[in-house]
């Protein structure tokens, strides 16, 4: 009679190798370990009902006792036993077994795929995936046939493509019309591609929550700024006033706006892959050095071109008495947030992303031992 094996799910950091094996019921598992050999055998409940379970694996590398003395550290629950055995000499096993085929029970716990590298940040934590590019993939098209992707990742592919087609469009009507039309086509930009920029504006409110849920690395501040510096323009300053929508700075404002964008957002579809494609890492940190300047000063003249209507019309404005005891003048709030403009939040980007540039842009260093 064949005795029938349970799954057996395995992980690895570079110091151990942990077994989850599916079995229900199990009182005192039988585990023999024997240098690069493990043999377990028990009665439980599994696959194949109420059994007696065995298997014997001869693994990659050689293993050590625990600091106990033991061979491997054996914990038991009520619907599996999980089984830790540590590496002789730290490394990553590019397979379980010291054979390259594997028994059709054992499958990997991609769940539990970690390295340990004694870092207690979880910004400073790395996985297999930067430690041994392409091993994880390897493993992944092993087990299930094709690469696994993370959800997370995938909706970020998945944004950030949506936002570069939004842009491409953008850009795209704005320069057709103007092949057809010249500068004809600048008064009549904003009825033709305003909605569009909008909904793409809008959508970026979504990179200020990434970093919220853990999507992305980095602050919520600098994205804040810059997303709800737009919006205020866009949608309270050029959407709200009809003659604003007309005036020649809102087709720069939109070319300078979605220039950057379609640079921006296949850098981050390239950074989700760890992908560095010099070209485009070299763009985005440098192409801000103009065009970030050209786009404060296009919404600095949308300001200033805002404020006599905003004194003609009133719109936004409180005036004492109401209810709320509250006064609110509409004008000399664009003069304070051009002000702040102009000069403090001006330097404060500027020198965020010229930080950002040093570091990316950084020659990289390569130490060669000489023989």
């Amino acid at each position: 009679m064949v005795v029938p094996s349970p799954f057996v799910y395995w992980a690895q950091t570079d110091k151990s190798v942990s077994l989850k094996i599916e079995l229900r019921n199990v009182v005192k598992p039988d585990i023999s370990v024997f240098n690069n050999n493990i043999k377990f055998t028990t009665r439980g409940v599994g696959a194949h009902g109420d059994s007696q379970y065995e298997f014997s694996l001869d693994l990659f590398a050689s293993t050590k006792p625990n600091k106990d003395g033991d061979a491997a550290t054996v914990r038991i629950f009520d619907n599996r036993v999980e089984v830790i055995l540590d590496k002789e000499k730290p490394s990553w096993w590019p397979r379980l077994t010291a054979q390259p085929q594997k028994p059709a029970w054992l499958k990997i716990n991609f769940d539990l795929w970690k390295s340990d590298d004694g870092h207690d940040s979880e910004e400073e934590a790395r996985d297999v995936m930067q430690d041994y590019p392409g091993m994880y993939d390897k493993l992944q098209k092993e087990e299930i046939g094709y690469r696994k992707e993370d959800l997370k990742k995938v909706y970020l592919v998945l944004y950030n493509l949506f936002q570069l087609i939004g842009f491409v469009y953008v850009l795209s009507v704005m320069a057709i019309r103007y092949a057809k039309l010249d500068y004809d086509s600048v008064a009549d930009t904003y009825e033709h591609v305003g909605p569009a920029v909008k909904f793409l504006q809008l959508m970026m409110y979504l990179e200020v929550m990434h970093p919220l849920f853990g999507y992305t690395k980095g602050g919520v501040l600098v994205p804040f700024m810059q997303v709800s510096g737009r919006a205020f323009i866009l949608f309270v300053l050029i959407d709200s006033e009809p003659r604003m929508q007309t005036k020649p700075v809102v087709f720069y404002l939109f070319l300078m706006w979605s220039t950057i964008e379609i640079v921006r957002y296949p850098f981050y579809i390239t950074q989700i892959y760890k992908k560095n494609i010099y070209i485009l890492t070299w763009l985005r940190y440098t192409m801000w050095i103009p065009l970030y300047p050209l786009g404060i000063l296009c919404e600095s003249i949308v300001i200033l071109r805002s404020i006599p209507y905003f004194e003609e019309t009133q719109r936004f404005t409180i005036s004492l008495p109401n209810e709320w005891n509250f006064t609110f003048d509409m004008p000399f709030y664009l003069r304070l947030y051009l002000l702040l403009l102009t000069f403090p939040a001006t330097f404060f980007l500027m020198s965020h992303m010229y930080k950002l540039r040093t570091v990316k842009l950084r020659p990289k260093i390569v130490i060669k031992k000489c023989k």
